[in-house]
C-alpha cells in the first residue's frame, strides 16, 4: 500500500503523545488524524476512510476498549492497535475479544509503531482479499440458488398461465368439469381424477366427470366411480371449513384398502359455499403427490369456480354494462336541457315500431340497446359544438356527423354488442344513399337502423331544441311521410303512420 494513501488515526488523551506521533508519521508520508478520546475518534471514522487506529485504553468520555468494540461493529476490517502504560491480563483478554490486532506497551517506540503498522496493513490486504473472495463465493452460491428458484417460479407461472388460458375460452359448465379432470391428469400426473358435485341436502357426492391416464391399469373399484365408503372419507377429510387435503402416502387409509398410493382432494367453492369436490389419485409408486401439486389442484378449482360464476352471472354483467353505458348517455343529456331523456324516448318508440313490424324478441332487445345508446358517440364531440344554443356552422355540423361512428367504435370495443354497434353506426344513413357515415342505400342499411332513424328523427322534431320550439305532432308526421323513400324506408314509414293514427303515448 502506498504511504501517501494510508490514513491512520491516533487516539490518546495526552496532547504530547499526539503531537509527537503525528509529526513522526507525517514525516514518513502518512496522513495522520488525532483524537483526544473515543467519541471524537468515532466522529472521524464516520467521516474519513481510516486504514488503522492506534488508541490508548484509559481515556475520558469513551475509553479505548469501548472504542475498539464500536469500531468492530462499524467496520470489522479496520485494524485497531491498543497502547497502554498499564498492561494487565484482564485488559489483554478484553482487547482480543474486541478484535484488537496488536498490543503495544508505553512508552511506545515510534519505529516499532511503524513496523506494527506495515505488518498490519499487509495482513489487512490479505484479510480483505480473502473476505472479498469469500463474499464472491457466497454471492455466486446465492445467485445459483436464486436462479434455481427463478427456474422453479417460471415453471410454476407457466403452469398457472396454461391453466388460466384453458379456462378463459370456456362457455359451458360441462366444459369446465371436463377441463378440471383433464388438467388434473395432464398437469398433476394423476392416474385418475374425479369431479363430484356436492349435495348439501344429504351430504353426498354425485359424479359429474372423470379423467384418466391412457394405458394404465386402475383398481376395478375405481373404474366407474370412487367407492361409497371413500366418498364419506373425502367429505370428512375436507373438514368443516372445506380446506384442501393431501395424503402423500395413502397406503394406510382404511377406506382405500391399500389400493391407493397417493391421494389429494380440493373443494370447488362458489361464494364460500362448497359446490363440488375434485379428487386425484396415484395408484402405484414411486411418484407421490407433493405440496405444490395440491397448490395446483386448488388453483384449478379456483379458476373453475370463477368460470362457473362468470357463466352464471353473464346476464347480470351484461345488464350492468348496459346501465353503465346508458349512464354516460344520461350524463350527456342532462347537460343539455333540450335533449333530456331523448335516448329513452327514442328506444321506446323504436321498439314500438319494431314490434308492430313483427321483429323477433332478439331484435326487440337489440333495438332497445341501440336506441338507448345511439347518441353515446357524442361523448367525443366538443361541448362548444354539442351545447351550442344556435344553429351549427357547416364545419360544426360535419363534426357532429362523426358521432355515429364514434358511438359504434365505443360499443364494438366492449365485445358484447357487435350488431347493436352496426345499428348505432348507421342510424343516420338515408334511404337514398345520401346519409352518413358510409352513404349506405336502401336495404344496405340494417333493418333496425332504418327503424331507429324514423324514431330518432320523430323525437328530435317533436322536442324543444335550443334553436327552435318543438313541432306539432301532425307536422312532424307530415315531414316524415314527405321524406319516405328519400330519407326514410317507405315500409317503416307506413307502419309508423298507422301507429301515429292510433295515437302515440303522451310523452311522444
Amino acid at each position: 500500500m502506498n504511504k501517501d494513501n494510508v490514513k491512520i488515526l491516533v487516539v490518546d488523551d495526552e496532547d504530547g503523545i499526539l503531537d509527537v506521533t503525528e509529526g513522526f508519521f507525517e514525516r514518513k508520508g502518512y496522513h495522520v488524524y488525532t483524537a483526544g478520546n473515543g467519541k471524537k475518534a468515532l466522529d472521524i471514522i464516520n467521516r474519513k476512510k481510516i486504514d488503522c487506529v492506534f488508541t490508548d485504553i484509559n481515556m475520558p468520555v469513551m475509553d479505548g476498549l469501548e472504542l475498539a468494540e464500536q469500531i468492530r461493529r462499524i467496520d470489522r476490517t479496520l485494524p485497531v492497535v491498543v497502547m497502554t502504560g498499564y498492561p494487565s491480563l484482564e485488559n489483554t483478554i478484553q482487547t482480543l475479544k474486541n478484535g484488537v490486532v496488536d498490543y503495544l506497551i508505553k512508552p511506545v517506540n515510534l519505529e516499532q509503531m511503524e513496523l506494527s503498522l506495515r505488518r498490519i496493513l499487509r495482513e489487512r490486504e490479505l484479510f480483505v482479499e480473502n473476505l472479498i473472495l469469500k463474499e464472491e463465493v457466497e454471492r455466486r452460491e446465492r445467485l445459483q440458488q436464486l436462479n434455481n428458484e427463478l427456474v422453479k417460479k417460471v415453471a410454476e407461472v407457466n403452469t398457472l398461465n396454461r391453466i388460466m388460458e384453458d379456462f378463459s375460452a370456456i362457455d359451458s359448465s360441462y366444459e369446465i368439469f371436463n377441463k378440471v379432470v383433464r388438467l388434473g391428469v395432464e398437469e398433476l400426473k394423476a392416474d385418475l381424477v374425479f369431479f363430484h358435485v356436492y349435495s348439501e341436502q344429504d351430504n353426498s357426492l354425485v359424479l359429474v366427470d372423470k379423467g384418466r391416464t391412457e394405458n394404465e391399469k386402475h383398481p376395478a373399484s375405481y373404474s366407474m366411480d370412487i367407492p361409497e365408503q371413500e366418498k364419506a372419507f373425502i367429505i370428512e377429510s375436507l373438514g368443516s371449513d372445506y380446506t384442501p387435503c393431501l395424503i402423500a402416502d395413502a397406503s394406510g387409509i382404511p377406506s382405500m384398502k391399500g389400493q391407493v398410493h397417493s391421494f389429494m382432494v380440493a373443494p370447488l367453492k362458489i361464494r364460500d359455499k362448497i359446490f363440488g369436490v375434485v379428487s386425484a389419485y396415484i395408484f402405484q409408486g414411486p411418484q407421490f403427490f407433493k405440496g405444490h401439486d395440491l397448490y395446483y389442484l386448488s388453483f384449478i378449482t379456483q379458476k373453475a369456480a370463477s368460470s362457473i360464476e362468470n357463466i352464471a352471472l353473464y346476464e347480470n354483467i351484461y345488464e350492468n354494462l348496459f346501465f353503465t353505458m346508458f349512464a354516460f348517455v344520461t350524463a350527456l343529456e342532462v347537460r343539455d336541457l333540450y335533449t333530456r331523456r331523448h335516448s329513452t324516448r327514442v328506444a321506446r318508440l323504436a321498439q314500438m315500431i319494431a314490434e308492430e313490424i313483427g321483429c323477433t324478441e332478439e331484435e326487440l332487445d337489440m333495438i332497445n340497446v341501440a336506441g338507448s345508446l345511439h347518441d353515446i358517440g357524442k361523448i367525443g364531440i366538443r361541448d362548444d359544438i354539442l351545447l351550442k344554443p344556435g344553429r351549427l356552422t357547416e364545419d360544426e355540423y360535419e363534426k357532429i356527423k362523426e358521432h355515429p361512428a364514434i358511438g359504434a367504435d365505443i360499443i364494438s370495443k366492449l365485445g358484447l354488442w357487435d350488431r347493436e354497434a352496426k345499428i348505432i353506426r348507421h342510424h343516420h344513413e338515408r334511404f337514398d344513399g345520401t346519409g352518413y357515415p358510409d352513404g349506405l342505400k336502401g336495404k344496405q342499411i340494417p333493418k333496425l337502423a332504418r327503424i331507429l332513424s324514423v324514431a330518432d328523427c320523430y323525437d328530435a322534431m317533436a322536442s324543444d331544441r335550443a334553436y327552435r320550439n318543438k313541432m306539432e305532432k301532425h307536422v312532424v308526421l307530415d315531414i316524415i311521410i314527405e321524406n319516405s323513400g328519400t330519407q326514410f324506408d317507405p315500409e317503416v314509414v307506413a307502419v309508423f303512420r298507422q301507429m301515429a293514427d292510433q295515437a302515440l303515448p303522451d310523452d311522444f
